[in-house]
């Protein structure tokens, strides 16, 4: 079994083999692509041979100290530079001294659009961006490049970048099939073990996308990545995080947490090979909204993306009119087989019959414009007020994106933040305020808008619990 795994690393290949007994003996059950239910009956019995993986002659490494990684997967240090350029210009990443400096709130799922060697030489690159971890497909081998304490610049939004860990996973969105269980199982042991180290809860508001990842301003919506993309199964990822999505089972709960049946649930993207070709039929984590509760209905539009208000597409790239699963939204409606979400400003139905649900009834607190207020401004990053920033330190403007909350709309918090701005500038934290963070009393809440999450002025909403005023 270890052979199988065509590691080059002894450590590699007993993790996967490992992993394989430990699904054998558990047993497990799955859907396969084309709708076969597959149950393999647990054999707690079954005890491997692991002496025999010395017959492969796989070179062992010894690990280095202070390694981030669980000890029970393959995982080495292969550094991101941090260096000097001249002028002032350095790269790849900031250091810092988190947590005891900034709170870490995200850990950040992306794909590498590329090989593990090419990702792998980029992130060597001290002119490129940099990321904290890197996972090999065929079998979940990690290879971290930047301490947890600093931060690396992967996410395109500084706010986000500042309070974020970066996982990169050897793969392309557009073929979901590089995301092998090897690398999805590796990847769910890291991020229990990161969440333990800097206490992050295990939910879709923490745990996120690039792809979830918003813009800081308006200009920049439309250029934000779309990884990893609807074929990451979110829902598999939770179960294996231990956190799987539940709900409550009642609509009156007043959310909804997406979670259709992945392997059967195939939207017709389109794109994957070519414009305008249809995808191969795929099982997807992914809900398609309308703007009505019918199949004809043209898409919701996503102003950022297309700001002439025409609909979104089925384009896979194209996610401005999606939900994803794990990905908790407040009831707008319901319409027989169909349901209503708030979304960017707007009513965005999904098919969710009652025979083949695609979303689970939830509870939790709502964000809604404060009375008096016709709309409230929606932002991408979350700073402090100008006199919150020392002398000497360039105060950050905070732009709203160009979405509104209307008065009547809810949307579902997935936080309560404080105004920070971590300055970082100089490679040697000699610019005046760097490698400290701005703090002020303005506070945030964090929402989920539309496919990104988004913050809106605590001052500027009230926080009310799901059911209130809740359409049945």
């Amino acid at each position: 079994m270890a052979r199988y795994a065509g590691s080059d690393r002894a450590d590699a290949a007993a993790a996967f083999a490992d992993e394989v007994y430990r699904t054998l003996a558990e047993g497990a059950s799955r859907t396969t692509d084309d709708g076969h239910r597959i149950t393999l009956p647990g054999h707690p019995g079954i005890v491997p041979q692991r002496h025999w993986l010395d017959r492969l002659g796989l070179p062992g490494r010894p690990r280095p100290d202070g390694l981030e990684c669980p000890r029970d997967i393959s995982c080495e240090w292969i550094p991101a530079p941090y260096q000097a350029f001249g002028e002032g210009d350095y790269g790849n990443h900031d250091l810092s001294d988190r947590p005891a400096r900034q709170k870490v709130e995200y850990i950040v799922i992306h794909d590498t659009e590329g090989s593990y060697d090419t990702t792998l030489r980029l992130v060597q690159d001290p002119t490129y961006v940099s990321w904290h971890y890197t996972l090999r497909s065929a079998d979940g081998h990690i290879a971290q490049h930047v301490k947890g304490r600093d931060v690396a610049w992967h996410a395109g939004n500084w706010y986000v970048n500042a309070k974020a860990i970066g996982l990169e996973h050897e793969g392309f969105a557009a073929q979901g099939t590089w995301y092998t269980e090897a690398m999805y199982r590796t990847s769910a042991k890291l991020v229990r073990y990161l969440a333990d180290r800097y206490d992050i809860p295990l939910d879709r508001d923490h745990v996120i996308g690039h792809d979830n990842v918003p813009g800081i301003l308006p200009a920049n919506v439309r250029g934000m990545h779309w990884e990893p993309g609807p074929y990451w199964d979110w829902s598999h990822y939770f179960d294996l995080l231990r956190a799987p999505f539940r709900g409550v089972g009642a609509p009156a709960a007043g959310l909804v947490t997406i979670d259709p049946d992945f392997a059967t649930n195939r939207p017709a993207f389109t794109g994957c090979t070519a414009a305008g070709v249809p995808c191969p039929a795929r099982g997807s984590s992914s809900v398609v909204l309308r703007t009505a509760p019918t199949a004809d209905a043209p898409l919701v539009n996503d102003l950022g993306l297309r700001p002439d208000g025409t609909p979104n597409t089925m384009h896979i790239s194209d996610h401005g009119a999606r939900a994803s699963a794990g990905q908790t939204y407040a009831l707008a409606g319901r319409q027989g087989d169909w349901t209503a979400i708030w979304y960017l400003g707007q009513k965005a139905w999904f098919h969710n019959p009652r025979s083949k649900p695609t979303a689970k009834w939830t509870v939790g607190l709502v964000a809604t414009p404060k009375p008096g207020r016709a709309t409230i401004p929606v932002y991408g990053r979350a700073y402090p007020e100008a006199d919150a920033y020392p002398a000497g330190v360039p105060v950050q403007p905070v732009t709203p994106l160009q979405y509104t909350l209307a008065a009547g709309q809810r949307y579902a918090v997935g936080n309560v933040l404080p105004g920070e701005y971590y300055r970082a500038t100089t490679f040697d934290g000699s610019s005046p305020g760097d490698w400290t963070v701005v703090r002020g009393d303005r506070r945030y809440v964090q929402i989920q808008f539309g496919h990104r999450i988004m913050f809106v002025h605590a001052d500027d909403v009230r926080l009310l619990p799901s059911p209130v005023g809740a359409p049945h």
